[in-house]
């Protein structure tokens, strides 16, 4: 055997961290997904044991006092989370998006203000990008935002914003030069406590019913020159830059709710007994379940290596970016449905936890960019040759 051959695989670090996230959710946030899906309500339980723990925001650098985790760590943190309840792993997922803007741009005095804040837990942090009428036209921004002296003055309405009202920063993203397009768009730290601001009702959704989705109104909130994400015309730029990391926070989503549906499917598979012999027994049913756990696999290893890419600032990141969050999300929308399948009529019903799983799945497919975007960004990538192997 060669000794200095470089094994792929975890480090003791890493693995310690899936352990200890692991037993968190165990105890502190599987337990309760059932209700917070039944009542649509936050997952509070899930959100207090994540912030003990420090594992609410694992990505803030360690200098403006964070976990300091590095983006494999904090995939395998909201892998784990989204085991248990994916409305719960929204918590780290949504921070680092919300927050990614400012680390990436942001001046020194913004990052210490505000990275400091959300490692110490002070409030959440969300990411407000789209709107009524920019969705995957992400660069057709209404929201406008105007000098005033030393100020700046925001006008307009953000859609589809996650844990909306819960969080007390946002990202958001607003037009200051109309003629520029792409050009003209800036990036701000807005405070759910500024005037002005205000939210929608809850949106009802599919799944992830624990994750509140609202509208954010903007209704002339007047912020500090400070708050600016950058320069002037860099907040699309900026915002693309974030997503190319943060789309890896899906896959592992992705990942994490089709490893959830898999273990219980194969649990039910060797408890469930027709015939008079478990059903895991039956050779269709097995190559069903190896189907299951390979792509859910490939899954994973495409994450991983996409949270490599993140981590190193890689070339072909984007297309790594958005390839892991499109196959993942695929696999995870099949393995949840085929593990309903598994479980038949009684897959189908609430008093078991595969058609919440299958019902939050779906949502990886369509959030920060739908997958048939995924498809044209990885296609944009591999036309240009920016893609190398592992």
């Amino acid at each position: 055997m060669n000794k200095d051959f470089p094994y792929y695989g975890l480090s003791e670090e890493h693995q310690a961290i899936r352990e200890a996230v692991r037993a968190i959710c165990d105890d502190k946030v599987a337990p309760y997904a059932t209700d917070v899906d039944e009542q649509a309500r936050y997952p509070q339980e899930a959100a207090d044991a994540l912030l003990a723990a420090d594992f609410h925001a694992p990505h803030v650098p360690e200098q403006y006092g964070g976990a300091g985790a590095d983006a494999l760590a904090t995939v395998i943190v909201i892998e784990e989370v989204a085991r248990a309840d994916v409305s719960a792993s929204l918590i780290p997922a949504v921070n680092k998006l919300g927050s990614l803007p400012v680390q990436i741009g942001g001046s020194e005095d913004l990052k210490a203000k505000y990275l400091g804040a959300l490692a110490r837990g002070e409030g959440g942090f969300s990411y407000c990008l789209s709107e009524p009428d920019a969705g995957s036209d992400a660069a057709n921004q209404k929201t406008r935002a105007v000098r005033d002296g030393d100020d700046w003055v925001l006008n307009g309405v953000k859609r589809w914003i996650t844990n909306a009202g819960v969080s007390e920063y946002y990202t958001v993203l607003a037009t200051t030069d109309p003629d520029a397009r792409s050009k003209g768009i800036s990036a701000f730290v807005v405070e759910k406590s500024d005037e002005g601001v205000s939210f929608g009702a809850p949106e009802k959704k599919l799944g992830i019913k624990g994750s509140p989705t609202r509208e954010v109104y903007l209704d002339n909130v007047r912020i500090p020159g400070d708050r600016i994400i950058g320069q002037a015309g860099q907040g699309f730029e900026i915002a693309m830059k974030t997503l190319d990391h943060t789309r890896i926070t899906i896959a592992a989503q992705a990942v994490g709710v089709a490893q959830g549906a898999l273990d219980y499917a194969l649990a039910y598979a060797k408890e469930r007994e027709q015939f008079g012999r478990p059903i895991a027994d039956n050779q269709g049913l097995q190559f069903l379940l190896a189907d299951m756990g390979m792509k859910v696999e490939a899954a994973r290893q495409l994450t991983y290596a996409a949270a490599g890419r993140s981590e190193r600032g890689d070339a072909d990141l984007t297309f790594f970016g958005a390839s892991a969050k499109c196959f993942a999300s695929d696999v995870a929308m099949q393995v949840t449905t085929d593990a309903v399948q598994v479980l038949g009529g009684y897959g189908y019903t609430r008093d078991y936890p595969v058609e919440r799983m299958m019902r939050d799945a779906k949502i990886t497919q369509i959030y920060e960019g739908t997958n048939q975007v995924q498809r044209i960004v990885a296609a944009r990538q591999l036309l240009a040759g920016v893609q190398s192997a592992i």
